[in-house]
């Protein structure tokens, strides 16, 4: 096997396409970016041989994957999986041919220097053949050690894929005390997520009768879209002791006949088409096909989906800006499983900034999918009412005049009105008596001045 690789004809257009996709606006940046010759670069989107380790790495920061891609005829069969003395052999081996290449490689460097300075006729010829012999001695060593290179990587990105694929996303887990109020991360506890109250019964009577409808929610950054998301899939079916008193959850009529479906398209796990297909046949518990690819996965889903299902996609933006894998033909796909493949019984909710249509059009989609929905949800302020009962669940009572400052400085988006409560409570949690805390709150509210826009 050679120590070098090509991109396969087939993959060249989309090759060279990944590199707008993934915001350089230039061969040039790219090379800069990751410290290689801009020489090598253009090689590489031109389906010149280029060196393996280069190649691995300027497919993987185009978010390609270079084993698909390759020409294959330079590629060998390689196991996909190594047990433990499989391993530790391998590495010994590469280990020893990487010190006896080093050694070849010197040698194979002497005599061109021989060369160089060697005058007589058959001097210079018995040194050429020596080269010759040298340099193919050498060839034989990088053969070997890029086959064995190969097959260590080959087996750790499987086993690294299979690892994080495997780990579903978790909701938040509480170490001890439970805080009253989330600043960071997104709320996945149903008891601690307030309002919504309208978009909730329009979202939840989409889901509720046949077939199931799709809708977008739209809203700022940190406007609540992801707490949103979940809050869909965890309220129905989360236990009444670990809900608020009189917290609604009877949205739906048989609530554990749905599948639903969380994917954060910010998780580099999900920015593959083959890792994604792969973590939602497997979030709906179905038989992940060898190879896991498109087509295969609109058999499995097609052939095997009979209940109620929601797909809930999180940062759609940047799974159409940054994934190039995720192309029009990805979409359209997605969007036939659900309006002609799976009876109705198919929803996707995504969560973004702008509509759908603007999106796609803004990053250069032109997909159908982004049509298909038909509801959209625009996450604004919570009401006074919704604001004061998330106030209302401090532990410790808020004063009169503290809850209307609160109100009135959040303006009620749920990330402002959480910041100041936290400062609050902590301030009478240490017995302080000042109101430093409210200084400190505007301070930590500065850095999402923009939901302030537009009061």
């Amino acid at each position: 096997m050679a120590r070098s690789l090509r991109v396969a004809s087939e993959y060249l257009e989309k090759v060279k396409s990944a590199l707008q996709h993934n915001g350089y606006p230039s061969q040039q940046s790219l090379a800069y970016e990751i410290e290689i010759s801009l020489s090598t670069v253009k090689s590489f989107l031109n389906g010149q041989l280029v060196g393996y380790l280069n190649f691995v790495k300027l497919s993987q920061k185009l978010g390609l994957d270079w084993r698909e891609i390759a020409y294959k005829e330079l590629q060998p069969q390689l196991p996909r999986t190594l047990s433990a003395e499989q391993q530790s052999r391998l590495e010994k081996q590469r280990d020893a041919l990487q010190e006896a290449w080093n050694t070849q490689h010197e040698k194979v460097s002497r005599i061109r220097r021989g060369l160089v300075i060697e005058t007589g006729t058959t001097n210079e010829f018995q040194l050429e053949q020596q080269l010759e012999r040298e340099k193919a001695k050498l060839a034989n060593l990088e053969a070997e050690l890029n086959q064995i290179e190969a097959a260590l990587q080959l087996a750790l990105q499987t086993q690294i894929s299979e690892n994080q694929v495997q780990s579903p996303l978790k909701p938040q887990q509480t170490n001890g005390e439970a805080s009253p109020f989330i600043t960071g991360a997104p709320i996945t506890q149903p008891r601690y997520f307030f309002g919504r109250e309208k978009e909730l019964k329009r979202l939840f009577n989409l889901l509720k009768r046949h077939p199931l409808q799709n809708a977008a929610i739209i809203g700022k950054k940190r406007s609540g879209k992801t707490s949103l998301l979940h809050y869909l899939k965890n309220i129905t079916t989360t236990p009444a002791e670990q809900l608020r008193p009189e917290q609604k959850s009877d949205w739906l009529s048989h609530p554990k006949n749905y599948q639903w479906v969380f994917v954060d398209l910010q998780d580099t796990r999900m920015q593959s088409r083959a890792g994604l297909l792969k973590y939602i046949l497997e979030s709906l518990k179905m038989e992940v096909p060898t190879p896991c690819d498109l087509d295969r996965f609109m058999d499995v889903v097609s052939d095997n989906l009979s209940s109620p299902t929601v797909i809930l996609l999180d940062e759609i933006s940047v799974g159409l800006q940054r994934c190039s894998e995720l192309d029009d033909g990805f979409w359209e796909s997605l969007r036939s499983l659900a309006t002609n493949h799976t009876g109705g019984n198919l929803a996707f909710i995504l969560a973004t900034p702008e509509s759908p249509i603007e999106l796609a059009r803004n990053t250069g989609h032109s997909s159908p999918f982004f049509n298909i929905f038909g509801y959209t949800a625009y996450l604004k302020a919570l009401t006074d009412a919704e604001a004061r009962e998330l106030i209302a669940s401090s532990p410790i009572a808020f004063t009169d005049e503290d809850v209307e400052w609160i109100l009135t400085q959040s303006c009620c988006w749920p990330l402002l009105l959480q910041i100041l409560c936290r400062e609050r409570l902590f301030s009478l949690e240490e017995a302080e008596n000042d109101d430093n805390w409210r200084e400190e709150g505007l301070r930590q509210m500065k850095s999402f001045a923009d939901l302030l826009d537009h009061k």
